[in-house]
């Protein structure tokens, strides 16, 4: 089975910086997209970046010019480095992947247990 295990969690002040790392392991076969959403509290869960295995990127407009989705195909791991970060951007963070088994079957999507990142003004 897939797990994703992510890292890299805590608390900074407003401006400062963290890198957030997402690291999958189990039978892949093919990955589609890798990407982090964030859900602050009392709110629904929101797309903020996303990567696929060319290297097209994606960004929620709230993010963009601050924050930077990366990949590593080696170690099946993506990375958000967030810069300038705001209070806004207090929230949980999940990873999220797309991938397929074998090379004619459906993708399957798989999240990972997410990391807290808070903000402080």
């Amino acid at each position: 089975q897939v797990q994703l295990v992510e890292s890299g969690g805590g608390l900074v002040q407003a401006g400062g910086s963290l890198r957030l790392s997402c690291a999958a392991s189990g039978s892949i076969f093919s990955i589609n997209t890798m990407g982090w959403y964030r859900q602050a509290a009392g709110k629904q869960r929101e797309l903020v970046a996303t990567i696929t295995n060319i290297g097209t990127t994606n960004y929620a407009d709230s993010v963009k010019g601050r924050f930077t989705i990366s990949r590593d195909n080696a170690k099946n791991t993506v990375y958000l480095q967030m810069n300038c970060l705001k209070p806004e951007d207090t929230a949980v963070y999940y990873c999220n992947l797309d991938y397929r088994r074998g090379m004619w079957s459906t993708y399957l999507e798989v999240w990972g247990q997410g990391t807290l990142v808070t903000v402080s003004s």
